[in-house]
């Protein structure tokens, strides 16, 4: 995978010098224009079509974009239903109000999508999820293809770094297990480089052992940002662990290093 530091702006100092106050400005407009620039291209997949479809092991998927303030009220629906049933027991007590957050998160202007469709076969298809976990059944043609999964990022400055930040990696419990996550990650890091942006960044709860290894397995690592890192008498009270996956050195320096 390519990586982004020959592209990303660096100071240019001589060793031991602190960068003045000129450059470090210069050095954060260029990030801004960086992040800016993420943020305006309107289609993200499209430099990317071996990731339009996935095939495999018995599922047979195709991907679109999709922007937080263009999002259609079944489409809202249907992210605020997966989830509660994949977030609801992970969170535990601290749900109701994480899924007020969420909700607002998900129809910000700058939450960027890629939907997980089926392919159809020209009849009406059920579309939602499990009705014995309090879900709403809600129906639609399948013309414009059955959602069986998102993930929504965001391009967001971290550590004055740019990257890509994961707010919601969520499938379908029967799109679950087949290859899909993996496919779903890998796109985003290449967006992620093409974009020039350090990391890949998410957040996973610590109860959420099936994520927390599927991570793992990818080589995401604990943050130095994450709470168990910055204080570890702070990261017991936490629910939660920041991960990361770095493309440059600066970046695993900061991010995941921790060093300055």
């Amino acid at each position: 995978m390519a990586t982004a530091e020959k592209k990303r702006p660096r100071i240019s100092s001589g060793e031991g010098r602190r960068p003045s106050r000129k450059e470090i400005l210069e050095r954060k407009k260029a990030i801004d224009e960086l992040i800016r620039k993420a943020v305006a291209v309107k289609d993200h997949l499209v430099q990317f079509p071996a990731f339009h479809k996935f095939q495999r092991n018995g599922l047979s998927v195709y991907l679109e974009s999709g922007r937080g303030d263009q999002l259609t009220l079944p489409t809202r629906k249907y992210i605020q239903n997966l989830l509660k049933v994949n977030m609801e027991n992970p969170y535990g007590p601290e749900w109701p109000s994480e899924e007020k957050v969420k909700r607002q998160e998900m129809v910000a202007p700058e939450a960027r999508y890629i939907f997980v469709k089926q392919y159809s076969n020209g009849f009406t298809t059920e579309c939602s999820v499990n009705q014995d976990a309090g879900m709403e059944h809600t129906h639609a043609p399948c013309n414009e293809g059955c959602l069986v999964g998102f993930v929504h990022y965001r391009f967001v400055l971290e550590e004055e770094l740019p990257v890509a930040y994961v707010y919601e990696l969520q499938t379908e419990p029967s799109a679950q297990g087949k290859g899909l996550g993996k496919f779903l990650m890998q796109l985003i890091e290449q967006i992620a480089c093409k974009n020039q942006m350090g990391a890949v960044m998410l957040t996973v709860q610590k109860a959420n052992t099936q994520a927390m290894a599927f991570y793992t397995k990818l080589r995401y690592a604990i943050s130095s940002t994450s709470p168990s890192r910055v204080d570890p008498q702070i990261g017991l009270e936490k629910s939660y662990e920041i991960l990361c996956k770095t493309f440059d050195s600066e970046a695993k320096s900061k991010l995941e290093d921790g060093e300055w």
